[in-house]
């Protein structure tokens, strides 16, 4: 019997307008959706697309000021640069490939060039609102999901300077359960204030002003000791700043193109890297390996274009085509300005050359001394991985730049295989792997690389994430530490917090390690069953329910059922970002927790200790 064929036909076909699109594929406008747990979520990207077109008037000689304020889900940002033409205001928030932008006379070396972004903001708020400014008068508009809700006739606005305002509240049935989390926020802010001198922006009333641009920014971010002050070099469309580090094993890239953090680098990152390796060489006459030049760099790179060609609409890469200032390559226009900028600084600054010289040497001998136990680690581990019990890998992973899912590859590492088998049994096998661990693993504070070698764990992990070269292989954009909520289990985070650290530190600082958040309670009557991660929600979730339900409190993970745990690592996941405190030294946060047991460490505990009654009883009785 022949199965019969779904009608295909006219009717099938079907149109959707500029909103509809959006709505229907927000993934290709904003990239991830999310929650807001990860630092590239959505939510975040609707705050960028209205925030460059504010940076975009300062850029162009307009407003020096811009006031951003972020409450109760509500974003607002207000600029002083020329106003939307009042004629237009409904029109540039709304109709697609509609702006100022391509004008190259109006906007020389802005961000946005689609006419797309602010768009995409208005598509995906549940309230949008869009005012300007110009001349003494007022035109607003107000949106919802794309539709336009109230235009408001043309009104005087004494006193009120030129400018733009516009305020949004992201769709919670597109963002789920969304929440903005502060520190990603003001590291957006604090970026925009580094490229910009000049330029004061505020965040809920916080000021944030850079003198000294990308010098600034690396002083900043940096958290350990630096060998040598930070070199910083300017020039026409291009500026940048460079150190070397004593606490860090890799290379560590800051790039932006006219003002957008290039969170994956590009065509200026990559001639930033062949350039200095080339400059140096020249400069000591000595063909160093590229890998002791660059290892412990610490480096910003902002190169200004004219209509930049990014690989996406969310602007994370430049193209690999790009054409530089003055018609030159990207390569080359870099190329030439640190082969003379950096060349003169060295032979100015005598002592910074020798710094440089002594770090390239030491990095040489350590390369040499590492050789032969990373010749036999790869043996083992490439041995290891054949039979490898500890990695249940996935299909898809982070460098199949054809495929999207790769921004949502995962790698959970558990403890023991009660966890990881209810893991793995409920997983998405497309994007989310598993590594088990056989117990705590060593506490490498304090230790040397060879450990990462010599350590089978370790390695083996090392090989999982292909990390040993740096990040940009990296397999998995998520790495999840996901252990019981107890005392072992947080001693285990912290183990594995101190191994990234340590070694790979680059991993937390762009946001790539994260904590599985598992429900502590189920709270459950014969019609409904809700999960609750915290006291209140589970207080909430009985007053829900009515009277006496049954209350289960999950003391770790192997507790939980695969069929339950599915609930846990899909759409509804929940994990919690691994932040740094941005004025904290990274070794000075491993000593105090991971060291020898210091004074104040005792003192901390003593003054914080508690003790809680956690029994089936007190829960029953709080029921």
């Amino acid at each position: 019997m022949v199965k019969q064929a779904s009608n295909y036909n006219e009717d099938s076909i079907r149109s959707l307008d500029w909103k509809e699109h959006i709505r229907t594929r927000p993934g290709m406008y904003i990239g991830k959706l999310g929650d807001g747990s990860a630092f590239d979520d959505g939510i975040y990207v609707l705050m960028k697309e209205v925030m460059d077109n504010s940076i975009d008037e300062f850029m162009m000689g307009e407003g020096n000021k811009i006031e951003v304020n972020v409450k109760d889900g509500v974003v607002s940002i207000r600029d002083y640069g020329r106003g939307i033409p009042l004629g237009k205001v409904v029109e540039v928030v709304s109709k697609i490939n509609t702006g100022g932008k391509y004008d190259s006379e109006a906007f020389k070396k802005s961000i946005g060039l689609n006419g797309v972004g602010t768009k995409a903001v208005n598509a995906l708020s549940i309230n949008f609102k869009v005012t300007s400014y110009r001349d003494g008068q007022a035109k607003t508009a107000e949106f919802s999901k794309g539709e336009l809700v109230k235009e408001h006739r043309l009104t005087a606005a004494p006193g009120e300077k030129n400018g733009t305002y516009v305020e949004f509240r992201p769709d919670d049935s597109i963002f789920k359960k969304y929440h903005f989390v502060h520190e990603y926020i003001d590291r957006m802010i604090w970026n925009y204030a580094f490229l910009n001198t000049g330029l004061t922006l505020y965040l809920n009333g916080q000021a944030y002003k850079s003198d000294n641009g990308l010098k600034d920014l690396l002083e900043k971010n940096i958290t350990g000791e630096i060998l040598y002050p930070i070199i910083r070099l300017q020039g026409d469309d291009i500026e940048l700043a460079m150190t070397h580090s004593n606490e860090h094993f890799s290379e560590e890239y800051y790039s932006y193109v006219n003002g957008q953090y290039t969170t994956q680098g590009g065509t200026h990152q990559a001639a930033f890297r062949e350039a200095v390796v080339k400059t140096i060489r020249e400069f000591y006459k000595k063909e160093f390996d590229p890998t002791d030049i660059r290892k412990s760099i610490i480096a910003a790179v902002s190169v200004k274009v004219q209509e930049p060609v990014f690989e996406s609409q969310t602007k994370t890469k430049l193209g690999s085509n790009e054409v530089a200032p003055g018609g030159q390559s990207m390569r080359s226009f870099i190329g030439d300005f640190i082969k003379q900028q950096l060349d003169n600084y060295l032979h100015k600054n005598p002592e910074t050359a020798k710094a440089i010289e002594a770090k390239i040497l030491a990095n040489e001998r350590e390369r040499k001394e590492l050789s032969g136990i990373q010749k036999l680690a790869r043996e083992r581990a490439k041995k290891a991985s054949l039979h490898n019990r500890k990695l249940r890998d996935c299909r898809v992973h982070l460098d199949d730049l054809k495929d999207a899912r790769r921004l949502n590859t995962t790698l959970f590492i558990c403890e023991g295989d009660s966890a990881s088998g209810s893991i793995t049994k409920t997983r998405d096998v497309n994007t989310q792997a598993v590594f088990s661990l056989k117990g705590k693993p060593l506490n490498c504070f304090g230790l040397g690389k060879k450990v990462v070698y010599e350590n089978e764990e370790f390695n083996l992990l090392q090989s999982a994430l292909n990390i040993e070269d740096g990040l940009d292989d990296l397999r998995y954009n998520n790495i999840v530490i996901a252990t019981d909520a107890d005392v072992d289990g947080m001693h285990i985070r912290l183990l594995l917090l101190t191994f990234f650290l340590q070694f790979f530190p680059d991993l937390v600082k762009n946001n790539h390690v994260k904590i599985l958040q598992t429900p502590l309670f189920r709270v459950r009557n014969k019609k409904e069953t809700i999960y609750c991660y915290s006291d209140e929600e589970r207080k909430a979730a009985i007053a829900k329910l009515g009277p006496k339900p049954e209350i289960t409190r999950f003391k770790g993970l192997g507790e939980i059922s695969p069929d339950e745990f599915r609930n846990f690592i899909g759409k509804d996941i929940r994990l919690e970002p691994v932040l740094i405190d941005q004025k904290a030294s990274i070794q000075e946060l491993l000593n105090y927790y991971m060291g020898k047991n210091t004074q104040e460490r005792q003192e901390f505990i003593i003054e914080n200790l508690r003790v809680e009654k956690d029994t089936e009883e007190e829960l029953v009785k709080l029921a």
